[in-house]
């Protein structure tokens, strides 16, 4: 049995739609279907689920959301009628909506979930209309009539264990299972959220739940390229990867996933094949446990901005016990999380993201280190970008850093900082932000340019 999960891009118009019927019946092993809200349809669109929060921020102010309301119901509608349905699931749907809307706003987080996930479901109840309207046996199931259990944690929800002992009785279910994707329901019976693009951590939890023997993800792109095509032109693809080399680059701003999107089809040791709507006659990338090394050292460069560095300097830091400890409790103190923490016998640099600071943050954080740390120099530096270098062959190879240094010196970049995990999966950059896309074509140039296609 295989689970099957469609993006957005792949469920934006009926012609879409009709794709993605094509793609379901045509392997009968395709027995769950997990759906996204309906994205983009050309580039200046706007997805569902951002006409969905806008509807929810006037809601909760109390102002008009008829005009957006009807927005939203446009878009099901349009694809209803591309592909010749009835107008019955659209009343249905304008009424599941009405009645999100005109739900209990007292706690806003709570309802702005509620509101994000109706994107997902509504859409769900339309495909699975859709399959029936086309002969399928198809139906669609809620998913906490299937036992999706999660953490009641606003847009950041987690499975709960018991899930997956529930979700392996949709194996037994006749016909095709139509699924939402991004929401699950806490044991109060509230909707809780996952993080953006959750859709994908719904595939890969029920995929691990109904013990599949493959998770398909369905997108937009022929497959996973070794660097982004928006930085370097006609990248090499990539054919295979690991768990580990996949979450590392969509940690590092990889968008086909959210870097814990493959995290239940790991611990399930479930494949993922990510596959393009478009053209499913490619053959995509496969996602596993193990592979051969095949294709060089590196599998994939990623990169991403946004980030802050912290730079703490102090004269015998290594003698002194319980230093890290401190700085890490004032981090908490604030409510900050850190990304990484290369360090030195003086000194140390806190890698963070910008987002995460305000000015008052920034200046309660900057005075704690210095005066309880006693230390010679805090020195906070903004536009960071971090640069990572991912292959899970690089253990095996002698000088990748000294390659990818020389790579980022000849082409004029200078290095603020370079951490290696225990791992040696990864290798991470940090440099200025006017300066990232100069080293990620310098980096893919020097471990890439001999294998270009």
């Amino acid at each position: 049995m295989k689970v099957i999960k469609f993006g957005g891009s792949s469920l934006a118009s009926g012609i879409q739609l009709n794709k993605v019927f094509q793609l379901v019946t045509e392997d009968s092993d395709r027995k769950i279907v997990v759906v996204s809200a309906p994205g983009k349809r050309f580039k200046e669109d706007t997805k569902v689920t951002d006409l969905l929060i806008d509807c929810a921020a006037k809601a909760l102010l109390g102002e008009d959301t008829s005009e957006l309301f009807e927005a939203i119901i446009a878009r099901y509608a349009g694809i209803a009628l591309d592909t010749g349905m009835s107008d019955a699931i659209i009343k249905q749907i304008r009424t599941d909506l009405q009645a999100t809307i005109s739900s209990d706003k007292s706690d806003p987080d709570k309802f702005l979930d509620r509101m994000k996930a109706s994107g997902e479901d509504n859409n769900a109840k339309l495909i699975a209309a859709y399959f029936k309207f086309k002969g399928l046996n198809a139906n669609y199931i809620n998913p906490k009539d299937a036992g999706l259990f999660v953490t009641d944690e606003h847009a950041s929800a987690q499975v709960l264990p018991e899930s997956y002992d529930r979700l392996f009785a949709l194996r037994e279910r006749e016909g095709i299972i139509v699924f939402p994707g991004f929401f699950g329901y806490t044991k109060d019976g509230e909707i809780s959220t996952f993080s953006r693009s959750g859709s994908d951590i719904t595939g890969a939890i029920v995929a691990n739940g109904a013990q599949a023997e493959l998770y398909e993800n369905f997108t937009d792109v022929d497959a996973v390229y070794a660097v982004n095509p928006a930085i370097v032109k006609n990248p090499k693809k990539v054919l295979e990867l690991t768990y580990r080399e996949m979450r590392e680059l969509s940690y590092a701003g990889f968008s086909v996933f959210h870097d814990e999107a493959l995290i239940p089809a790991f611990h399930a040791g479930i494949p993922v094949h990510i596959k393009n709507t478009n053209n499913p006659d490619s053959c995509g990338t496969r996602v596993v446990h193990e592979r051969e090394n095949s294709n060089g050292p590196v599998v994939g460069i990623a990169s991403d901005d946004g980030f802050c560095s912290i730079y703490i300097s102090k004269y015998l830091m290594n003698r002194e016990i319980g230093f890290g400890r401190k700085v890490l409790q004032i981090l908490e103190d604030a409510g900050l999380n850190y990304e990484h923490m290369p360090s030195g016998i003086d000194d140390l640099t806190i890698i963070i993201r910008e987002n995460q600071f305000g000015e008052d943050t920034e200046r309660t954080i900057m005075t704690r280190l210095k005066e309880e740390l006693n230390a010679d120099q805090v020195i906070m530096q903004h536009g960071i970008s971090l640069i990572m270098v991912v292959g899970e062959a690089m253990r095996h190879n002698v000088g990748i850093t000294s390659r990818a240094s020389k790579a980022l010196s000849d082409s004029k970049v200078n290095i603020e900082m370079i951490n290696q995990g225990s791992s040696e999966v990864s290798i991470m950059f940090g440099m200025k932000e006017e300066q990232e896309y100069a080293a990620v074509r310098a980096l893919y140039n020097e471990f890439f340019s001999e294998v270009l296609v």
